[in-house]
């Protein structure tokens, strides 16, 4: 990370410190730098990407950038401050904003907001985005200029002149982390004063949007400045009160939580109580409460010791409170003061809203609900939190009136201060107000097909994969014992085909951004939601997730769909696909087989399923060609290729053949490894698939080594989209020892096609034997009648099997069975394709 900056070079120009002199010869190239920069999409991959390192700093007291920031801020003070920056820039605070404000993690994306129509929608950038920050806050400024970021925009951010350089230093530090220099040039920070008329003017003529912190003279000031159509975002001062029931006002440990709310911050927060307001319209309840109050405020008081205000401060302390000890004698007020003058409660019989000098300083008023809105509407440009005390009831009254007087926050009293993920500022989200929603309608004959216009322009830009070797099943399995609870919503099992059946956890938010995009690699594959008649065949049950997980991107495709899961009845399953006239079924290779055949006649003469899409397996040549000319199916393809811990991972194109995918890189980073070390294939050459899934907030799965095989395939997609593509080659598992051999599974399937012109399916059994091992390959005797002559083919084929029969090394064998003995996983209903039974 950067170190410390010389004073001289005082300002921060996309990565380089600069002086004034450079930094006002730059200021005059700004709206040609703005056109270039926007031109390039920043991914919101990478910001977070950037924040996430620097918040691990930030939160380690040890490091470099936290001792460095540290001594910028009052030491009392550095241990929260730092602390609060770190979780502002966490990966899970930055994704929930995004999700909250802009409605998911790539919000910069066209898309399809409609899958029915062929209309695409995104969250553009503003442009040139200038940032005005307060002098008082010190997080604001960097926090600000994070947003801007997030929208894609060209920040400058404007700091006074006597500020520290904390904001400079921690945007640097964001720049040094992003490695691609994306972030480093859209962050320019300028430390000058506001007397500095002509900076600060050339700075706001060219601005498309301006954010502005402070009172009515700064914001009045940047929209005299400000060119015609630049949208200004004011941030200014506001004014919070709290406002208590009779209940609440009687209550002890009320009154202790808003005297607590009162000496935070000193009354500095926007969100600081000004104002108690109490529900009545007797002046002596006022006097009484204030009394009472103010035993509980010096009490807290005493507690936490108040730092003396400043000369001016402490001038319009006097005169406040002069005022009213003066307007006691016409039974308007009373005040009740501290000795040592470090708090004071001013009682007024009238119920305006006032503003309070600060500084420990509380008006007590009387309003009665009923004329809550009518008293507090003419201030409502200025309102901002209010603190309810009451039942229940209460608060939900109170709150409909409040909020259509203007104010924008209701919390309980006591947590005035506190705020959640995502929470609203000033009654809007930032992220839109530095953002534009901008859309393209493009023809539907041509782009039905195309899920999102950026795939059609770039490769997409990612991440690096993260360091470290390479994590097994056994390795996550192990891992999910110490995930926290608030991560682990949604719990699956897979269906254990190749070992262990194994749990996976997901967030609600990190499940509906997965299906989100296997929803719009469906589209890609040619699912068409405004005609197309779904039917949903896969398994359900046992914490299995395939059909729930279909219902899902089908739901959010707005699609017809039938959900009748894969069952035994087969009878009743045709039957509802032909009453509902579906045309499109979904479901495990291994079950639409069983159906077709097991309801051949009805399903022949219905005729209507045009569209198989599968899952968990695959399909064979030859099962294609029965489907196609036996059944009339037009389209078989994949629906995703996916696991039950990642998720989806890949979707096929309408061009794509055979097991190629384009990779779903929304969501995850694929390595290619060699299939004995852990380094990167040649381009093309198959290896280990390995995923690192960006998109995870809980369970982080990052360099996963699924058990799959493949390859990065070469070239442009004839479908026109440059996201990265890879052919699938089969999986460890498919590979199996036997008498020192090395058989794969594949290999056998491929022979029977081939030299039987089978078309059913094909099992491998091993077992022990008495002084070898047996292998044995198990046909279904619908399509296979003659083992022998089935045995002879594949010894002829399998060069391996007729080697270790000649070393009397395994026994080998064909059987014919009915297709009800085939061993399948109990969850999924998938084939298992080699069943080890030597324990």
């Amino acid at each position: 990370m950067t170190s410390s900056v010389p004073d001289p070079l005082r300002h921060l120009w996309q990565g380089d410190f600069v002086d004034d002199t450079e930094a006002g010869r730059r200021l005059a190239e700004l709206p040609e730098l703005t056109g270039r920069v926007v031109a390039r999409p920043l991914p919101t991959d990478v910001v977070i990407g950037a924040c996430a390192a620097v918040s691990a700093e930030l939160a380690d007291p040890a490091s470099p950038l936290h001792v460095r920031l540290a001594a910028h801020l009052p030491a009392a003070e550095a241990g929260t401050v730092l602390a609060e920056l770190a979780a502002a820039l966490s990966r899970q605070a930055l994704e929930r904003k995004l999700r909250r404000e802009l409605g998911g993690v790539r919000p910069e994306r066209l898309t399809r907001p409609d899958a029915r129509l062929t209309a695409y929608e995104a969250w553009a950038p503003v442009g040139l985005l200038v940032h005005i920050a307060p002098g008082n806050a010190a997080t604001v400024a960097p926090l600000s200029v994070v947003e801007g970021l997030l929208a894609g925009n060209l920040n400058v951010l404007k700091t006074s002149g006597s500020d520290t350089p904390l904001a400079l230093e921690l945007l640097a530090a964001l720049c040094a982390a992003d490695p691609s220099g994306s972030i480093g040039e859209r962050v320019v920070v300028l430390r000058f004063p506001s007397s500095r008329r002509e900076w600060l003017r050339e700075l706001c003529g060219q601005a498309d949007a301006i954010a502005v912190w402070g009172g009515e003279d700064a914001v009045r000031s940047v929209n005299e400045m400000a060119p015609p159509g630049c949208r200004v975002v004011e941030w200014g001062h506001r004014i919070s009160f709290a406002y208590l029931t009779r209940d609440a006002a009687a209550d002890v440990a009320t009154l202790d939580a808003l005297a607590a709310d009162v000496c935070r911050f000193e009354q500095q927060a926007c969100s600081s109580p000004q104002v108690v307001y109490l529900d009545t319209e007797d002046g002596q309840e006022v006097f009484a409460f204030a009394e009472t109050f103010a035993e509980r405020l010096a009490e807290v008081s005493r507690a936490r010791p108040a730092p003396l205000p400043g000369p001016a401060e402490r001038a319009e302390i006097t005169t406040v409170e002069q005022l009213a000890r003066l307007e006691r004698h016409l039974g308007l007020t009373r005040v009740i003061a501290a000795p040592d003058g470090s708090w004071r409660v001013l009682a007024d019989t009238r119920r305006a809203l006032t503003a309070s000098p600060l500084h420990r300083s509380v008006w007590v008023k009387p309003l009665a609900r009923h004329a809550v809105t009518a008293t507090l509407r003419p201030m409502r440009r200025y309102l901002q939190t209010a603190a309810v005390g009451g039942d229940p009831a209460d608060v939900a009254e109170l709150s409909r009136a409040l909020l259509a007087a203007g104010v924008t926050r209701v919390t309980p009293v006591g947590s005035m201060h506190e705020g959640y993920e995502g929470e609203p500022h000033d009654g809007v989200y930032a992220l839109q107000r530095y953002s534009r929603r901008v859309s393209v309608r493009a023809s539907a004959a041509a782009f039905r097909t195309v899920p999102c216009l950026d795939d059609l322009v770039a490769p997409p830009v990612l991440p690096p994969p993260p360091d470290g070797p390479p994590l097994g099943k056994e390795d996550v399995q192990t891992a999910l014992a110490s995930l926290p609870d608030e991560y682990a919503h949604l719990y699956f099992r897979s269906g254990g085909s190749t070992g262990a059946p194994a749990l996976s956890v997901f967030t609600c938010d990190d499940y509906d951004n997965q299906m989100r995009a296997a929803a719009d690699g469906l589209l890609a594959a040619g699912f068409d939601p405004a005609r197309d008649r779904a039917a949903n065949l896969f398994y359900c049950g046992g914490m299995y997730g395939s059909f729930i997980s279909f219902f899902s991107i089908l739901e959010r495709l707005n699609a017809t769909q039938v959900p009748m899961a894969a069952g035994p009845d087969h009878a009743a399953v045709a039957e509802a696909l032909v009453r509902h006239r579906v045309d499109t079924v979904f479901g495990m290779p291994s079950y639409l087989w069983q159906l077709f055949h097991a309801e051949a006649d009805r399903l022949r003469a219905y005729g209507g399923v045009r569209t198989v899409f599968y899952g968990g397996e695959h399909f064979t040549a030859e099962q294609r060609r029965v489907l196609t000319d036996e059944f009339g199916v037009e389209v078989i393809r994949s629906a995703a290729y996916g696991s039950t811990d990642l998720g989806p991972l890949g979707y096929q194109c309408a061009a794509s053949r055979g097991s190629v995918h384009h990779v779903l890189t929304d969501l995850h980073t694929l390595e290619v490894l060699d299939p004995h070390a852990d380094v990167p294939v040649a381009p093309g050459e198959p290896g280990r698939l390995v995923f690192t899934s960006r998109a995870r907030a809980g369970q982080r799965l990052e360099r996963y080594e699924i058990g799959d095989l493949g390859r990065a395939m070469e070239g442009p997609c004839p479908c026109g989209s440059h996201v990265p593509r890879l052919e699938l080659l089969g999986r460890h598992g498919d590979v199996v020892r036997v008498g020192t051999y090395f058989f794969n599974y594949r290999r056998f399937v491929r022979a029977a096609q081939e030299r039987l012109d089978y078309r059913g399916e094909t099992q491998l059994l091993v077992s022990p034997g008495a002084g070898r091992e047996r292998l044995t390959v198990r046909l279904d005797e619908q399509y296979a009648s003659d083992a022998a002559a089935a045995r002879d083919a594949f010894v002829a084929e399998v060069a391996e099997v007729a080697s270790a029969e000649a070393e009397e090394l395994l026994t080998f064998a064909v059987e014919t069975v009915p297709r009800a003995a085939f061993e399948r996983t109990a969850a999924s209903g998938k084939l298992r394709t080699v069943v080890d039974q030597r324990g």
